[in-house]
């Protein structure tokens, strides 16, 4: 669960990260992404571990209420999806189609920026 939930923010991180404070987007990098504790960010700001978790706790809602209202993160996990479908049924059926498994190649790699 606790995996989960850090893929998850740093997902929504990637996406959304630009719409944050600069404190904000510092505590989050920090503690998803440089896995600090919430003790070692306290210090690097000089305040207490109850201001860093609260911060973190409001920009964890922030990040989920972007996605609520956005939905960049789940269209991009449906696109993905999408395109793995397709890619195993060209394999299945059309392997030795080379012009389509070359615009198959074009579709997925727009889609993984």
């Amino acid at each position: 669960m606790e995996i989960e939930k850090n893929n998850r923010m740093n997902s929504l991180f990637e996406f959304y990260g630009a719409l944050l404070t600069d404190k904000q987007h510092s505590y989050l990098e920090l503690y998803y992404g440089d896995d600090y504790s919430l003790g070692e960010i306290a210090t690097e700001f000089d305040v207490s571990r109850q201001a860093v978790y609260d911060n973190i706790r409001r920009t964890e809602a922030s990040l989920e209420a972007y996605e609520a209202k956005l939905h960049l993160y789940a269209n991009y996990q449906a696109q993905n999806q999408a395109v793995d479908a397709l890619s195993q049924y060209i394999r299945g059926h059309y392997a030795s189609d080379i012009e389509l498994n070359q615009l198959l190649a074009r579709v997925a790699d727009q889609t993984a920026q």
